[in-house]
């Protein structure tokens, strides 16, 4: 199985505008950003996503939307922020590596579509 471009990121392969690192995530900025602030929060362990999610990833599922949470208030989302867990090709998931999308800067609409 090849990397993503996700683990690739991850290993420093590919250039990214990191905002947070730690034992168990890397945030970056996304490269097509859908807000001002488009962060994305990916766990360094490669999971394919959602579904694969099993008990032994609570601790990172955890971190993630605590570094979410830290990040949006770096970034000054005070006013509010979107968190975002695509599953799946008709999720819209286009890269098969678990990731939170943190979207702010803006006012989101709903349906989010």
């Amino acid at each position: 199985m090849s990397k993503t471009i996700f683990s690739k990121i991850i290993a420093g392969e590919i250039p990214a505008d990191i905002v947070h690192e730690d034992d168990l995530v890397v945030a970056f900025r996304d490269i097509s950003p859908q807000a001002p602030v488009h962060i994305l929060i990916v766990p360094r362990e490669e999971i394919p996503g959602v579904d694969f999610l099993e008990e032994r990833h609570r601790e990172v599922i955890g971190h993630m939307l605590l570094t979410a949470k830290k990040l949006a208030h770096r970034e000054e989302l005070d006013e509010g922020y979107r968190l975002v867990i695509n599953s799946g090709e008709k999720g819209g998931q286009t890269v098969d590596h678990l990731h939170l999308h943190l979207l702010g800067g803006r006012s989101m609409q709903w349906p989010p579509g």
